[in-house]
């Protein structure tokens, strides 16, 4: 399998779940690892900072830098983005990890909530990129890998939660017109969504989620790594699912992944049987 060495990864919300994950299979290779999100200080409902993260990328075989970004501000994307340049002279790879989630219906959902969920979605996925690409133009094989869903115009998937639908499809049209508009320029821009539910230390802010029927962060870093890892030339606007990148690699059994291999799986959102 193709080695992610001396790549520049900037993760957002990489100090904990999938994208410490994807931060943490990386750094086994040997890449370099900005780690952008706004836990800068240990949160007793949900463990993980960027200096906690990059402890860890440095264990892992990595090197690490610790950024605290709010990526809802323009300045700090961009402080952000000129930090990660400065210490590894470029950037390869924008992994849109950082997401908000709100899981109600419209009139149980607070304007702050809808909100904050587009700002951090799809406008923080879409800034993002925008602060990255002049670097990623630059290099020898740029992804922006984004983890979102197949685009869908289902009403089952909008009528439980519109504004978490609308923002979380929001990155999913942000990938479709980046592809469009930077694949052919030989950047490949996808995205990445899990087929089934992932355990997360954020699902324990969600009630219901049975975590022993989700499958553990590494299966979508594991993906993730057989996706960037690819000629970026040619490859663009695909919405990809971790379940079939890891089957096409060869993956055929799955039950290391899984929580408790003995339950069913939860299917994740947006997605048909």
């Amino acid at each position: 399998m193709a080695s992610l060495q001396g790549k520049t990864l900037f993760i957002t919300g990489a100090s904990r779940g999938i994208g410490l994950a994807i931060a943490l299979r990386a750094a086994r290779d040997g890449a370099n690892v900005a780690i952008a999100a706004k836990s800068s200080v240990p949160n007793p409902k949900l463990p993980g900072t960027i200096h906690s993260a990059v402890q860890a990328v440095t264990e892992a075989g990595g090197q690490g830098l610790a950024l605290k970004c709010d990526i809802r501000e323009e300045d700090d994307v961009r402080a952000a983005v000129a930090a990660t340049v400065d210490a590894f002279g470029g950037i390869d790879i924008l992994v849109n990890n950082a997401s908000a989630i709100w899981l109600a219906g419209a009139l149980d959902t607070p304007m702050k909530r809808f909100d904050l969920m587009n700002q951090v979605n799809a406008r923080g996925s879409f800034l993002c990129a925008q602060a990255c690409l002049p670097y990623l133009r630059q290099a020898a094989n740029p992804h922006i890998l984004t983890l979102a869903p197949p685009p869908s115009l289902d009403p089952r998937w909008w009528a439980p939660h519109t504004g978490y639908t609308l923002a979380k499809m929001g990155m999913s049209f942000v990938t479709l017109g980046l592809a469009g508009e930077f694949g052919p320029q030989g950047v490949a821009v996808n995205a990445l969504w899990p087929r089934t539910i992932i355990a997360t230390d954020a699902l324990n802010m969600i009630p219901g989620v049975e975590i022993p029927r989700c499958r553990k962060p590494a299966i979508v870093a594991d993906a993730a790594h057989a996706v960037l890892s690819r000629p970026a030339a040619g490859f663009h606007g695909h919405f990809l699912i971790d379940e079939d990148v890891l089957r096409e690699a060869g993956v055929e059994d799955f039950s290391g992944y899984a929580v408790d291999p003995s339950q069913p799986l939860l299917p994740d959102l947006f997605l048909d049987p």
